[in-house]
């Protein structure tokens, strides 16, 4: 296995984009559901986006969008890669043009083959804990003995934190693992905490 990507995702602000780069993310996500309450406006984005260096990738986040919804952020922001994390069918993912990664409910081994089946021209398939509210971002981890042997790229999400995700690498061997909550400020879900995202890092590291 080789070295494990790291993606930090729903960043609403510079100085914490900037620390993700910093500290050595592979990707940034940039939250456009506005049910979240890490939505960021197409002006934050811009202004996040336009600052990133090269070799970092630049990932969109949306979550059962209208084919307007994203086509007005593409039209304003240049993205890397799109993530979609609802319901959206294989036709729809692929209609933009650009290399996405589909979200999907880690809650059966069946239904994680079921939508990797469907979404095979997915770069990669990101495996969540998903709320009552459907669409992840709940900081609640799942059972990673769910996860089928695929051959598509994998990337792990789901209550990753500095305390269990190099127990999480060890035992999935995931491509990329992706975070937000588990490296927030614990009263502000809109910023990150300096700490606990150096200490994320560190046990990537060494995993």
């Amino acid at each position: 296995m080789g070295r494990t990507r790291v993606k930090i995702c729903g960043l609403t602000n510079p100085a914490d984009a900037a620390m993700a780069v910093q500290m050595g993310a592979d990707a940034l996500g940039f939250n456009f559901f506005e049910g979240s309450a890490r939505y960021i406006s197409l002006d934050a984005a811009i202004e996040m986006v336009s600052s990133m260096p090269a070799f970092v990738s630049r990932v969109g986040l949306f979550v059962n969008p209208s084919e307007a919804d994203v086509e007005r952020v593409l039209n304003a922001v240049r993205f890397d890669l799109l993530q979609f994390h609802g319901d959206e069918s294989p036709g729809f993912c692929e209609s933009f043009g650009y290399p996405y990664i589909k979200a999907i409910k880690g809650e059966s081994s069946e239904h994680i083959l079921e939508m990797a089946a469907r979404h095979t021209k997915a770069r990669a398939l990101l495996i969540d804990a998903f709320g009552p509210s459907g669409f992840g971002g709940t900081g609640e981890t799942f059972d990673w003995n769910l996860i089928p042997n695929m051959d598509k790229q994998l990337i792990l999400a789901g209550g990753l934190s500095p305390d269990n995700v190099a127990d999480a690498i060890r035992q999935v061997q995931p491509f990329a693992v992706d975070v937000s909550t588990g490296v927030e400020v614990l009263t502000d879900k809109r910023s990150k905490d300096t700490s606990r995202m150096q200490a994320f890092f560190d046990a990537v590291q060494a995993a």
